[in-house]
């Protein structure tokens, strides 16, 4: 950190490197002596085009996405890839969904309106569900491997032997750690956790896959037609796309423990994770409630014992410089999101509140 800005634990939009910051702020109102914003230049013009191809290049590379893969800068988030998705995959058919959380339960109820969905697996939000029924037939299987609600995480990516294209909304551990491609049909993440600003959606999706969307899916939410227009079909989220290509050129370059890149970026989130499970456990005073096995390194719910502290945990947080750190209304509790841009110092700041606040209150 290279000021005292407050440590911001927000699930999203997210926390950005500062050094990303200063550098939007040095070339907002002239980018590299064009004259221009970046948000007043042309998608289709070549500065915007050369930002725009950088910053694939440098996700490429970052993710080692193999080239039978197109890589697509899309809008709609999240929420929209799970209409997108069965859109251009389902042909209308089956699709087997594995729930584990709050998010691919949300993308099951919407891939429901294009699609025969079955739920192969469900868990009870804490746990990854072992048995899993799928269908040879299915188009896809969907999982989401990371749940940003719940704090539920693939650590390894399920591999499907029954030749059905897997799917990952992995929106909330997206750069944070590498993926294995071979078993990846597709895969897709809004920028805001990770990556950059709201508005950018990510899709990775295998050549082979495209071509097949329903007849009702729009123009600029066909795969095929946004990968043939190298995403610039219909204007792109232009500004977003910047700021991601600067974290890309920042990750490329970020050193820890003796590494570089995402080597670097994954050691750091399993050491911050790692730290803040330990101070969770050590305590009776608070309490994670997801199975060891698959807790996220992204995403930390936990609990007051006594709920009836949860609003001056909150505004002591907040006065000690930790913001953000509400659970999701539909869980509630305390949530710390700990995202490539947090910083180890400032999970040791929220670990060390964390001991004072329940010697005072405990």
């Amino acid at each position: 950190m290279t000021s005292a800005r407050p440590f911001n634990f927000s699930a999203g939009p997210a926390t950005l490197p500062e050094p990303v910051l200063r550098q939007v702020a040095a070339e907002m109102l002239d980018w590299h002596g064009s004259g221009m914003s970046v948000m007043e230049m042309s998608h289709r013009g070549k500065e915007f085009i050369s930002i725009a191809e950088a910053a694939e290049r440098d996700l490429r590379e970052l993710l080692s996405v193999p080239e039978g893969f197109r890589v697509l800068f899309m809008q709609g988030g999240g929420l929209g890839e799970n209409a997108i998705v069965p859109m251009n995959l389902s042909r209308g058919g089956k699709v087997d969904v594995v729930v584990t959380g709050s998010w691919s339960r949300k993308s099951a109820a919407e891939a429901r309106r294009y699609a025969d969905v079955q739920i192969a697996a469900e868990g009870n939000g804490r746990e990854i569900p072992r048995d899993w029924r799928l269908r040879d037939d299915a188009a896809y299987v969907h999982v989401c491997t990371n749940e940003t609600i719940d704090g539920v995480e693939f650590h390894d990516l399920p591999h499907l032997t029954h030749g059905v294209p897997l799917v990952i909304d992995c929106s909330s551990h997206l750069l944070s750690r590498p993926i294995d491609w071979s078993r990846v049909g597709l895969a897709f993440g809004g920028a805001q956790k990770n990556i950059g600003p709201a508005g950018l959606t990510l899709v990775f999706v295998r050549e082979e896959l495209l071509g097949h969307a329903l007849d009702i899916c729009p123009s600029a939410f066909n795969y095929a037609t946004v990968a043939a227009a190298h995403s610039m079909f219909n204007t792109p989220p232009t500004f977003a796309i910047y700021v991601a290509g600067l974290v890309f050129q920042w990750a490329r370059q970020f050193e820890y423990a003796g590494k570089r890149g995402l080597a670097a970026l994954e050691q750091r989130n399993i050491d911050k994770a790692g730290l803040l499970y330990s101070a969770l456990d050590a305590s009776g005073f608070y309490e994670n409630r997801v199975d060891l096995a698959c807790r996220s390194r992204m995403n930390v719910p936990f609990f007051l014992q006594d709920e009836a502290l949860n609003e001056t945990f909150l505004a002591e947080a907040k006065a000690a410089g930790l913001l953000q750190l509400k659970g999701h209304k539909t869980v509630g509790g305390m949530r710390a999101s700990i995202y490539n841009a947090m910083p180890l110092e400032g999970v040791q700041a929220l670990v060390g509140f964390l001991k004072d606040f329940e010697a005072r209150h405990g």
